[in-house]
This record gives structure tokens, sequence and C-alpha cells, in this order.
């Protein structure tokens, strides 16, 4: 990829105060984009989201909000498009992962996965895909997991949701490719969170590669379908989880 291919133009990533959306919205930044950083409830982590980018030369904006709530992110697209003009790139990080056996499952844990996970998904597609059409240029990635590739275990709500997500990014592939704007989702494998030093050594056992992944080898392949260079890339779901599930 070019440097600075994305400048001047708008990322929205959710869910970006730590890990894999932080990452994220730090390597938008790197590659010239303006960042909206978004967050439920942790605002001190989004300041520090927002500082990051900021460093990149690039202007930042916090929008708070639960991903899971319409109104919420109607506040946050009205915030962005105010400051912005247009969101060019929109990253739906956002995501809760509960685990609880299937009938103990209550109406509001499945609601509170499917909103977030899921819902979120064609809130934010609806806010911000006009823009990208008018503009003739737009990118919009979905974040599924390998929870969109099998089932597992006290996971039901996840599953669906994700295989959702996966559905969802290629009938809107579909729709908008002759409008410039293409829509791929991204299924991270396991993930080391950024606040531990070493893998698991349990997990990385289970990972042909032989070591967990990292925020910014997900960050990395976002960027990617993000440039310019991934113009023919849209409908796709790519696995980033060292061979773990192919």
């Amino acid at each position: 990829m070019h440097n600075r291919a994305l400048e001047g133009k708008t990322a929205f990533v959710s869910g970006s105060g730590q890990n894999i959306g932080r990452a994220t919205a730090v390597q938008l930044a790197r590659m010239g984009c303006n960042v909206v950083v978004n967050g439920s409830s942790n605002f001190a982590a989004v300041e520090e989201t927002a500082a990051a980018v900021e460093a990149e030369d690039v202007a930042s904006l916090i929008a708070m909000g639960d991903m899971g709530e319409e109104d919420a992110i109607r506040t946050i697209a009205d915030a962005a498009l105010s400051r912005f003009g247009r969101v060019d790139i929109v990253v739906n990080n956002a995501a809760r992962r509960p685990h609880k056996p299937f009938l103990e499952m209550t109406e509001d844990d499945w609601h509170g996965v499917m909103d977030v996970a899921l819902t979120a998904v064609f809130r934010t597609s609806q806010a911000f895909l006009p823009g990208m059409v008018e503009a003739g240029w737009g990118r919009i990635i979905n974040f599924a997991g390998m929870k969109a590739i099998k089932g597992y275990n006290e996971g039901a709500p996840i599953s669906a949701a994700k295989h959702g997500v996966w559905g969802l990014t290629k009938a809107l592939s579909t729709e908008f490719a002759s409008k410039g704007v293409t829509i791929n989702t991204v299924s991270p494998g396991q993930i080391r969170k950024d606040s531990k030093t070493e893998d698991d050594p349990a997990r990385a056992a289970r990972i042909p590669a032989g070591v967990m992944g990292q925020s910014q080898d997900i960050a990395s392949m976002v960027g990617y379908l993000a440039s310019p260079e991934a113009h023919f890339v849209t409908g796709q779901m790519i696995a980033v989880n060292g061979g773990e599930t192919t």
C-alpha cells in the first residue's frame, strides 16, 4: 500500500477504545484518514485512541454510544457527518461475546448480542452508505470471527449474529458494487489482548501457526481492504487466524 493512500478520507471505527478497534483506528490514521472513534462507556480509553490517531497528523472525533442502541447510532452518525461531511470507511468492530447454555438464555441475552453484532451493521450501513454512493467510493468492513464459520458450545447468539453479518456482507456487496463501494468481512482468529505480553500456551497450541494473532494483524488486513488497491475485492470473508479454521 502507498503511504497516506487514504489522505483526506474519514473512517468510523466502532468499539475503538482498545485492542483490535484501537489498532484499526490508528492504522487508518497512518494511511491519512480522519477517524471517528467510539466506545460505549470507557471514555478514558477512547481518549487514548483519539490521541494516538491525532499523533498521525489527522483529525479525530470522539463519539461515545452503545452500538446496540438505535438512538445512539443516529447521534453518532449525525455528529460524524456534521464534523466531516461524509464517512468514507465504516469498520463495524463492536461486539458482545457472552457464553451461556442455550436453555438458560433470556430474550435480553439474545438481543444484547444481536443488536450490537448484527443490527448495528444494518444501522451504520444505512447511515453512511448514502454519502459513499454520492461520492462513488466507499468501504464497509465488518467483523465476524470463527463463529461465522462454525458453531461453538454455549455461543448460539454470537454464532447466529456473525453468520448474519456474513450474509449481510454478501447481499450488500452485490447491491453496491456498481456504486464504487466494497463491502467485506474480516474473520479474526484467536487474538492476544494488547494488555498481555505472552500468548496463552493452550490456545496457541491449537493454532497451526503456533502463535496467537495480535491486534495489528487484523488492523493491517482492514487497512488493505480500505485501500485503493482493494477496489476489486468485495463480498468476501477473509480469515486471519493462523490456519486454525480454513
